[in-house]
């Protein structure tokens, strides 16, 4: 029995460890480059103004107050973007669209679970979380989280501040932002959290000679490069004393961002 127990426990360890690879899946690489429809996310701001709670550290969503009938309506938001066919977007409109999808899917799917105290509770009992799990059909086609940022955000865009917009409903994750994700504000609102993030305890603390880091840059190490790149990454939105990567540290929250 503890010779299961350890093979169990370092199963589990290495699905913590082992994140996706961005892996494109060629069905969403369509876009339409003169395309003029926008994508109404009102609903979802609506929701983000009731609920979300903005921190000076932190960013929480207050979980247990969601009405039933603003439940309804993330649904009702979800099966409008259900409805769309993003290919048919220019790539700003469908960069919203994806991101959005993302954060409105896992607000959906910690309410419909709640209580519970940590999103990786979620899923099968060999799973780590609910990321791959299919959540929403678009254009005919079964999606997960883990289909989304890994299979059509990251491989697409190829920009690391993909990882600062989308939310995993952690305390360690990059707070979900404030305001929602626009053809028109995408740039500024990634910088924006990018800023906040490294800005953060949770996301770059210097101690001496020694940085903690959040796990996200050694998970994704390949989107943000070499140590000199990601130092310079760091740098770049760094307030006060530029940092230097020595030795180095990753820590993790996966506890829920609730509001209590």
């Amino acid at each position: 029995m503890p010779r299961l127990l350890a093979c169990l426990l370092l199963f589990f360890s290495s699905l913590v460890l082992a994140a996706p690879k961005a892996d494109l899946w060629p069905y969403w690489q369509q876009h339409n480059a003169s395309s003029q429809k926008v994508v109404d996310h009102q609903r979802w701001q609506v929701l983000l103004d009731k609920y979300l709670v903005v921190q000076p550290k932190q960013t929480l969503f207050r979980y247990k107050a969601v009405s039933d009938a603003d439940k309804y309506e993330l649904d009702r938001y979800l099966r409008d973007l259900g409805a769309v066919d993003p290919r048919q977007l220019n790539r700003r409109e469908q960069f919203a669209y994806w991101v959005n999808l993302y954060n409105a899917l896992t607000v959906q799917l910690i309410l419909d679970n709640y209580p519970l105290k940590s999103i990786t509770k979620l899923g099968g009992f060999f799973s780590f979380g609910p990321w791959d799990e299919k959540l929403v059909t678009v254009d005919g086609q079964k999606l997960s989280l883990n289909d989304i940022e890994h299979r059509i955000l990251r491989p697409i865009w190829r920009d690391p501040r993909i990882h600062y917009a989308v939310n995993c409903a952690s305390l360690g994750c990059p707070d979900l932002q404030p305001t929602v994700f626009t053809a028109s504000n995408h740039q500024a609102l990634l910088d924006k959290a990018a800023n906040r993030f490294i800005n953060s305890s949770k996301g770059v603390s210097p101690s001496g000679s020694s940085t903690r880091l959040s796990s996200i840059y050694d998970w994704y190490g390949s989107d943000f490069g070499s140590k000199r790149q990601l130092q310079a990454h760091i740098n770049q939105y760094r307030q006060g004393s530029p940092v230097t990567l020595g030795k180095v540290s990753y820590d993790y929250n996966w506890s829920l961002n609730e509001a209590k």
